[in-house]
């Protein structure tokens, strides 16, 4: 079942991969969706054509969820700190 989302991102990033989705014969939306589904590492539905997906963005999805109250700063800070003992 198809779903509709709304995306807010830069125009000169939407124009872009609207050239490249056009330059490819695809739909942007298929485009996106094969990627979300190679993020989440979810499998075509049957009779779909996977979009190939560069080895540099397949190595952005690592599996490992981020805690929402991470401290950044201080996780650099003490890595530096251990490094630098």
């Amino acid at each position: 079942m198809d779903t509709k989302l709304t995306l807010k991102l830069d125009k000169s990033v939407i124009e872009d991969a609207k050239k490249y989705a056009a330059s490819h014969q695809q739909s942007l939306s298929r485009i996106i969706e094969s990627y979300l589904k190679v993020l989440t590492n979810k499998e075509p539905r049957k009779g779909e054509k996977e979009i190939e997906i560069s080895p540099f963005v397949k190595s952005m999805s690592t599996g490992v969820q981020i805690p929402v109250d991470l401290d950044e700063r201080k996780e650099y800070r003490d890595y530096l700190e251990e490094k630098y003992k």
